[in-house]
């Protein structure tokens, strides 16, 4: 018999992000040994109330959980603002190109 895994609040959120970005849903459960109901529950709770899902016995401290979180965001907000800043140098390279050409003309 097969002994239970215990998750995390943090790895529930870290497996159901994988699904986000694309994963396909039966090959996130293989790869983490979870079963698809199980899966399917994490999303519900987690889309129902996100700030207090996965509360039970996997849950961080209170501090621990909104430094955590904290983190998180602080990465996610890092991420953006460099594609952000990736995307305006190619639009402002494509802009002197383009005026270039037209006085060209």
């Amino acid at each position: 018999m097969k002994s239970r895994k215990k998750f995390t609040k943090e790895s529930k959120i870290s497996i159901l992000r994988e699904l986000e970005n694309g994963k396909n849903a039966a090959q996130v459960c293989r790869e983490h040994d979870i079963h698809p109901s199980m899966l399917s529950k994490w999303k519900r709770e987690y889309k129902d109330n996100p700030e207090t899902a996965f509360s039970g016995n996997g849950n961080s401290s209170k501090p621990e959980a909104k430094l955590a979180e904290s983190e998180r965001l602080i990465g996610q907000l890092y991420a953006e603002n460099a594609f952000l800043k990736k995307v305006l140098t190619r639009l402002e390279m494509k802009l002197k190109e383009h005026r270039a050409q037209k006085e060209g003309s």
